[in-house]
Order: C-alpha cells, then sequence, then structure tokens
C-alpha cells in the first residue's frame, strides 16, 4: 500500500519492516517491551545526570584551588590550609571520587539493563526497537500530509 505526496510519487504507507510487528506478537507484549524501552531511555538519562555530577563535581573541586589562593592572598591562611586539607581531593562517598561511582554504575546496573532489555527484545520481539512507537506513529499521523511521511 502506498499514499501518494503532492507530486504523485508513492510512498510507503506502513513502517520499514524493523519497525513492524512480528507475527504473532500480541498487544501486551508489544506494551510490555515499549514500557521496558522507556525505562531505559529514562536511565539512559540518569546515566547523563550522572556523569553531569561527576564533571559538575571535578569542576568546583577545582574552583576551590582559586578560593585557595586567593584567601592565602588575603591572609586568611587558616581558611586556605582547612579547605586544602578537608575538601580539596576529598572522596565523595566513602572511597570513592566520582568516576569510581560512574564505573561502577556502568559495569553494574546500567549494564544489566541494557542486557535485560536486548535479550527481552530479541527474544520477544525479533530484536525490533520501538514497536509501541512505530504503531504509535501510524495511529497519530496523517496519511499524505507533508511531514507525515511513514518512513524517512
Amino acid at each position: 500500500m502506498t499514499e501518494r505526496d503532492e507530486s504523485g510519487e508513492g510512498l510507503p504507507a506502513r513502517p520499514d519492516p524493523d519497525h513492524r510487528r512480528p507475527p504473532g506478537l500480541d498487544d501486551v507484549t508489544v506494551d510490555a517491551l515499549g514500557r521496558l524501552s522507556k525505562a531505559l531511555e529514562t536511565i539512559h538519562r540518569v546515566r547523563g545526570h550522572l556523569y553531569a555530577f561527576h564533571q559538575l563535581t571535578g569542576t568546583a573541586d577545582f574552583e576551590l584551588d582559586n578560593a585557595v589562593r586567593l584567601l592565602r592572598q588575603a591572609g586568611h591562611d587558616k581558611w586556605a590550609d582547612r579547605i586544602e586539607r578537608e575538601l580539596i581531593g576529598r572522596n565523595v562517598l566513602q572511597g570513592r571520587w566520582t568516576f569510581q561511582i560512574v564505573e561502577e554504575y556502568d559495569d553494574g546496573y546500567y549494564a544489566v539493563f541494557q542486557e535485560l532489555e536486548r535479550q527481552a527484545r530479541d527474544e520477544l520481539a525479533g530484536g525490533r526497537r520501538h514497536l509501541f512507537e512505530a504503531e504509535l506513529k501510524q495511529q497519530r499521523r496523517t496519511p499524505g500530509q507533508p511531514g507525515h511521511e511513514a518512513t524517512p
């Protein structure tokens, strides 16, 4: 089945085969895989926030060098010494700098999450990604309308 654009060219009216539901795949499974995918997308965002935490903490730690320098320049050696001793280079969690937290997260929870999502998708949907969203796109687009094409 094809649509016609304004030039009369035929366009596919359905998603590409990689985004079509395999035969026999039920609605509940598509919904479940869609929710698993959405959860994984949320975890990708979490990981981004974790990297922001990592980078911002490092930036703050290096900015302390300037604060210490200026405190010394102003004659406040006691405060400069205390910040150097108690804060610069301090672990953010017991025994860990932020890079170690990122590595532990990546190698543990994040890796398991990604692998389970991939395995479930492979086994239940033949590895096809975003089936729920592809079907949602079909429901919400206006066939024949520019900017509403089924495929690129």
